[in-house]
């Protein structure tokens, strides 16, 4: 008989409490509290961005998997256009002989092994043409010419559509089956509809979403090989979705209803649940259809978009836990920006009233160390726990200050003030060298203007597109990220990216707010916190491309501080309200641990 020893290579330990060292998948036994406990890594499923395609379009067919995959035809007028996918980047392959689009929900096929059949060439088509991986042929023609139907994820000897838009009676119930040579009509959808997608083979296939005109449809039907049922309808109904998967495990993803939408749901043989979203919202797409609810992708789609996301199971992911508390509960302070996790400074912040006190962390408690010269809070900073400036902010009973102090590892001392004096300013840089100001509040309202230090002086540099206060912000002088703020009135998502010369508009958050705290560099940040009507606890990740929504803050709260990365990040602090002096340690992968229950 298999032991636990014999698949592990050691016996169940014993610990009090936690087993140090613990690896994933370790069983051991908690003396303190009488029990089994395990460990197993923390994961998640998520879409990543892929590399772009070299003509965006919508309503083009999608064959493939997520590292082969192939999109043919589609655009606003029809289209010959054919790109294959290699895991990384788009490449031009042999043109369709008959340019076509409206054919998103019906690919089929393999990379090297494909389908494309009906559409808009004319008008409703019936034309097939079959591809061997370096060319398209003509094959014979389906039955019943439609555009905008669906498709089983099926192969190039066994496939299967149905639905879609033709002659009158416009709105199709018939479903034809693909043998490799010809088309056979077999057994009718329940519910004729356009604009619909599906999933499994020709003896198992789904067939979900899409519009009776009118009517958006949630409705899901199932074909045995023999007749269509319906079963447990998506939880939000769209049309122009694509999907891939088995009748037993399925994707069903963007669409619109009427507009556009990200939602993502999984069917488990029984019913739909949604998961995490795509980034970019959008209907009319294709994808690779042979993908799995493990590894997927998607492309294209309305707008003419050429974004690709990359669908995987078993993500690693962060998770918050409870570090050492901070003395003195305060917000709006400054932190150390390029700091890590076991070396970070708090210094300053309302109290209130304005505080001067710093302290250093050292991975499991903060120390008091050598105070500001002015107190202040509302400030911007830069720097690591030795090396650190700290610039603007507010000042009881001065009110806004353009002060800029630097931290040598031992005291503050006083160096040139910025040219604009302001608070809610942020910061971010290296050193007590080399930062960067941006954003803030003058009794002018929110600005827009950036400074850069260089470890004597502040030079204006060129202005935010978007004026406001308190942003969160990352990175270095050179390449930064700032995004959200607060626009008096009102709260933004915005984010832009720094170059070293100039701000540019990228994708924005998904929720917008201000107080955001900001961890890491601008192509891998985190987003923590943020207030609006009240503090939340959200917290983004930024892959250098688009913003996805990761684990809260065990504790909801804005303008806290932060140091650290991506994969080892610290926030302390802030205003919950009042003040906290809660210290969370992000880690990313993290661990979970279970305690082992009989029934």
């Amino acid at each position: 008989m298999t032991t636990y020893k014999g698949i592990q290579g050691t016996a169940v330990q014993n610990a009090a409490g936690t087993l140090s060292g613990v690896s994933n998948g370790q069983v051991w036994y908690d003396s303190t509290n009488a029990n089994f406990k395990y460990q197993y890594l923390n994961t998640t499923s998520a879409w990543s961005t892929g590399g772009n395609l070299n003509t965006g379009r919508d309503g083009a067919g999608g064959a493939g998997i997520q590292t082969a995959s192939l999109f043919y035809g589609g655009g606003v007028s029809p289209n010959r256009q054919t790109e294959a996918y290699n895991g990384s980047s788009w490449t031009e392959v042999a043109d369709l002989n008959a340019a076509r689009k409206k054919i998103s929900g019906n690919g089929f096929g393999t990379q090297t092994a494909a389908i494309a059949c009906g559409g808009e060439v004319v008008s409703y088509s019936a034309l097939s043409e079959t591809w061997n991986g370096s060319s398209w042929a003509e094959g014979n023609n389906m039955n019943q010419a439609r555009e905008q139907m669906g498709a089983v994820s099926g192969s190039i000897t066994a496939g299967l559509v149905f639905g879609g838009q033709g002659p009158p009676p416009a709105m199709q119930t018939v479903t034809e089956l693909y043998n490799g040579t010809c088309w056979a009509e077999v057994a009718d959808l329940n519910t004729g509809r356009y604009l619909l997608t599906g999933s499994g083979t020709t003896t198992a296939g789904l067939a979900f979403g899409g519009d009776t005109d009118p009517g958006i449809k949630a409705l899901t039907e199932l074909y045995n090989g023999t007749c269509w049922a319906e079963v447990g309808d998506l939880n939000t109904a769209r049309r122009q979705l694509t999907g891939f998967g088995l009748a037993t495990a399925s994707l069903a993803v963007g669409g619109s209803n009427p507009g556009v939408t990200a939602v993502t749901e999984q069917y488990n043989g029984t019913s739909w649940a949604e998961v995490a979203d795509l980034a970019t919202a959008r209907a009319a797409l294709g994808s690779g259809k042979n993908g799995t609810t493990d590894s997927g992708i998607v492309f294209g789609g309305t707008s003419n978009t050429t974004a690709t996301e990359e669908w995987n199971s078993g993500v690693p992911i962060g998770a918050w836990s409870t570090g050492g508390n901070i003395n003195t509960s305060r917000s709006s302070l400054g932190g150390s920006p390029a700091g890590t996790q076991n070396a970070a400074l708090a210094s300053g912040g309302q109290v209130p009233p304005a505080g001067a006190i710093t302290e250093l962390y050292n991975g499991s408690s903060w120390t008091e160390v050598a105070d500001m010269n002015t107190a202040r809070y509302d400030v911007g900073s830069a720097g690591t726990s030795t090396s650190n400036l700290v610039f603007g902010g507010e000042s009881d009973p001065t009110g806004r200050v353009g002060l800029t102090e630097s931290w040598n590892g031992t005291s503050w001392s006083e160096v040139a003030n910025l040219n604009e004096t302001k608070q809610l300013v942020s910061g971010t840089g290296a050193s007590n060298t080399s930062a960067l100001a941006v954003a803030g509040y003058a009794p002018s309202g929110p600005k827009n203007s950036t400074e850069v230090w260089n470890g004597s002086s502040w030079t204006e540099v060129a202005n935010l597109n978007q004026a406001r206060a308190y942003p969160g912000a990352t990175g270095i002088t050179t390449a930064a990220l700032a995004f959200g703020g607060w626009l008096d009135p009102g709260d933004s998502a915005n984010t832009e990216v720094w170059d070293g010369t100039s701000w540019t508009e990228v994708n924005n958050l998904n929720s917008a707010g201000r107080a955001i705290k900001g961890i890491g560099t601008y192509t891998a940040a985190l987003a923590a916190g943020r207030d609006g009507n009240s503090p939340k606890g959200i917290v983004e990740q930024w892959d250098g491309t688009s913003w996805a929504e990761v684990g809260d803050l065990n504790t909801a709260r804005a303008s806290g501080a932060t140091s650290g990365s991506t994969t080892a990040g610290l926030y302390f602090t802030g205003s919950v309200p009042p003040g906290t002096t809660a210290t969370e340690e992000w880690n990313k992968p993290s661990n979970v641990v279970k305690t082992i229950t009989t029934s």
